[in-house]
């Protein structure tokens, strides 16, 4: 039904031990509740290695975008929603984000771009700087916010990325878009890193005390050969959980959990309880699980009754 709402939850659970000792004692009487109500339709399992996370894959599919692993254009599906459907039919697009990789032992890995601090003037400075080595592989730079940027290019159509969010605190090697090293975005970041290392953009931070940019992440890459088909009204993305899991606050994230309870979560099992139609996503790091209100059978009735779902006994499967 179109206008059915549907609320989806990433990072639900993790498995992991913070997450684990965050759960002990944490009561969601509405979600639990809610569970009750409604019948499991759909879950989903993903690889560990996947590009795409849980909650994407589900929100893609809702929003009749294309699913394939890595392949969703989110960023020209972005263009559609401001009125730009022209400008995003046109080319291929993707978001560029500069941000700092952190140089270890055997591996690199990405930090939050947020602790750049870049403001408009800073990124669009940047940008200035970048924009000429991106041309020469047809790729053009547009300003959209400081820490996210528009790129528009051929190059980046069919191009499969992972989003900063599926990558932050990870070794980006097994992350980095194109197929192989010859690739021209892999040749592209060797350049900016080079280019970026004694740049006095970077002086002028590090004068500041504040961590160099010294790459780019590109993601949500792709084509959009028509405006999207949706299955339904536009889920709502709840990202709080999400939000604490990749800082590892793990009391901020059961506080999120406690605040989901008494809102979004409370205000769907009422509507559930009053007859109306509702579905609910629940995302981890490798599944989803999709409830929505479905008519039930007597057995099913008394099932529910006599062993009633709870958040304890599925969250293990996310």
């Amino acid at each position: 039904m179109p206008d059915t709402p549907h609320l989806i939850i990433p990072s639900a659970f993790l498995p992991v031990e913070g997450c684990r000792q965050a759960l002990q004692g944490l009561r969601l009487p509405h979600l639990d509740a809610l569970l009750r109500r409604l019948s499991l339709q759909e879950h989903t399992q993903t690889p560990d290695d996947a590009l795409s996370a849980p909650h994407e894959r589900v929100l893609a599919h809702a929003l009749g975008l294309p699913e394939d692993d890595g392949r969703t254009p989110w960023a020209a599906w972005e263009l559609c929603q401001r009125g730009r459907t022209p400008d995003a039919l046109h080319s291929a697009w993707a978001w560029i984000t500069p941000c700092h990789w952190q140089v270890r032992t055997d591996h690199v890995t990405l930090a939050d771009p947020a602790a750049l601090q870049l403001d408009e003037a800073a990124a669009r400075a940047l940008l200035e700087v970048l924009a000429p080595w991106f041309a020469q592989d047809g790729i053009t730079l547009h300003y959209d916010r400081p820490t996210r940027w528009l790129a528009q290019g051929e190059l980046l159509a069919g191009l499969a990325t992972a989003s900063v969010e599926r990558v932050l605190h990870r070794d980006v090697s097994h992350w980095l878009p194109g197929e192989h090293k010859a690739h021209p975005l892999r040749r592209l970041h060797s350049e900016m890193q080079m280019l970026l290392y004694t740049h006095p953009l970077n002086d002028a931070r590090e004068a500041q005390g504040l961590p160099p940019v010294n790459a780019f992440w590109v993601h949500g890459a792709g084509r959009l050969d028509a405006p999207p088909s949706p299955t339904g009204a536009a889920p709502r993305v709840d990202t709080r959980l999400q939000d604490a899991a990749l800082r590892e606050d793990w009391p901020a994230w059961a506080a999120a959990w406690q605040a989901l309870d008494a809102g979004p979560l409370a205000q769907l099992h009422t509507q559930a309880a009053q007859g109306q139609a509702v579905r609910l996503t629940l995302c981890g790091e490798r599944g989803a699980l999709t409830w929505h209100t479905a008519a039930r059978s007597l057995g099913q009735k008394i099932q529910s009754l006599l062993r009633p779902q709870r958040f304890a006994d599925v969250r293990e499967k996310l």
